[in-house]
């Protein structure tokens, strides 16, 4: 008898608990009544997220920061070993300065080429002179115009080599600047400010170009996405004022914007769920929070929290009270 009372009194008390949770859920999921110039959607935080890779392939030598950490714009987040880029840099800085030399050497081969050329001019008029009082032969004479012809070939010859030398070393210096590029380039850098949200590479890795090292979180880019019937998606316009709730703040009212509105409808993804009947084709919504707002509670940003977006469709109607009051900056 007394077990048949302590299995009633223990499936009364599972009975009120169950009671107690359906009704707390009716009460959290049930909200006013919107009016009919404000929509709503139920969505997941989401911020740009912004990957770290090498853009050549190499050995990660180190990573200076861990995931949580707040990072600047342009700080050193990991570095690429650069042993190999270094000796080949200074064999190309020694190339430049041997072809600079072979430059030097051209121009005195042309000095000397133009000394010879006019020596030889000079001996030819003298020949012409010779050969008009018939002091030498015609041969004298020609010989004298071969030596003249010879020399200006010679000296076409050594500015051409000059030309030559002067475009290896615009090779050479060009070679030094881009291993100086995929040097500077080995320094992986945040392109923006954020958080790190993954580290997904550590030191001695061997890395392809275009591997991925960290992952950054825009902390002032976050938005939502929700999904509208064409009904209401037609009448929304891109820039449109918006308010978020989050499930764990609901008195927190977030002010935000529609900042995309897509050209095509689409079929509802299954983990999305809509107030009203559900629909096959919906019009995917993204709703950004205030950046402004953003900017002075960083600390705030958080990925994956579900919460409720709502949409104004027409600009004359008024937000309800509970909506009314947005977080300031």
């Amino acid at each position: 008898m007394n077990r048949f009372k302590t299995q009633w009194k223990n499936a009364v008390i599972v009975l009120v608990i169950v009671t107690a949770a359906i009704g707390f859920l009716l009460r959290f999921l049930q909200s006013p009544e919107l009016p009919a110039g404000i929509a709503s959607g139920n969505g997941r935080i989401e911020a740009v997220e912004v990957d770290i890779t090498t853009k050549f392939g190499g050995r990660l030598a180190s990573v200076l920061v861990n995931e949580g950490d707040s990072v600047g714009l342009n700080q050193a987040l990991a570095q690429i070993d650069t042993r190999e880029l270094d000796a080949q840099l200074r064999r190309a800085e020694a190339e430049v300065r041997r072809a600079r030399q072979g430059k030097n050497s051209a121009i005195a081969v042309i000095a000397q080429r133009k000394s010879e050329l006019s020596l030889a001019k000079k001996d030819l008029d003298r020949s012409r002179g010779l050969y008009e009082n018939d002091n030498i032969s015609l041969e004298q004479l020609q010989r004298d115009e071969t030596v003249v012809q010879t020399a200006r070939a010679t000296l076409a010859a050594s500015q051409a080599q000059q030309s030559n030398t002067e475009a290896v070393i615009e090779a050479a210096i060009a070679n030094t600047e881009l291993l100086k590029v995929q040097i500077e380039d080995s320094v992986l850098k945040a392109p923006i400010a954020g958080r790190v949200l993954y580290r997904l590479a550590e030191p001695g890795e061997v890395l392809p170009a275009g591997g991925k090292v960290l992952t950054v979180l825009d902390p002032v880019d976050v938005y939502m996405t929700i999904f509208l019937p064409t009904q209401q998606a037609a009448r929304l316009a891109v820039g449109a004022e918006a308010r978020l709730l989050l499930d764990g703040i609901p008195d927190l009212v977030l002010p935000a914007r529609v900042s995309f509105v897509a050209p095509k409808a689409q079929f509802t993804p299954k983990e999305v769920e809509t107030r009203a009947e559900r629909e096959k084709l919906m019009f995917r919504i993204k709703v950004r929070i205030n950046p402004e707002f953003l900017s002075k509670h960083v600390e705030m940003t958080k990925t994956g929290i579900p919460g409720v977006a709502y949409v104004r469709l027409d600009a004359d109607t008024e937000w309800p009270e509970y909506l009314a009051k947005v977080a300031l900056p």
